[in-house]
């Protein structure tokens, strides 16, 4: 239930026209923001004029940029824990009888 009722919010949602421009960052641009987002991140916290995230921008492939950016190159990259299977327990199966059979 809440799931569709974020959808049904989220669907309305637009972005303001003076947000988006042609000429402002495209893909490449969000690609490399994303992949320096924890840096940007930390500068910003200490800065006012650094921003992780550019406005105006060219829109969808400015945005597209950013999540490849964040999460394949960037942190969201990084595999932080490595599973090995070390044992195998054998134990031959034996069958349940249920009353009645």
């Amino acid at each position: 239930m809440a799931v569709g009722a974020a959808f049904a919010l989220t669907a309305c949602a637009q972005q303001a026209a003076t947000a988006v421009d042609p000429a402002a960052p495209g893909f490449l641009e969000g690609l490399w923001h994303g992949f320096i987002f924890p840096v940007a991140w930390v500068i910003s916290l200490f800065s006012s004029n650094t921003a992780i995230y550019a406005v105006p921008n060219d829109g969808g492939w400015y945005d597209f940029g950013y999540f490849l950016g964040i999460c394949v190159f960037g942190v969201g990259a990084r595999k932080t824990q490595t599973v090995y299977r070390d044992r195998t327990i054998e134990v031959k199966a034996k069958r349940i009888v249920e009353p009645g059979e």
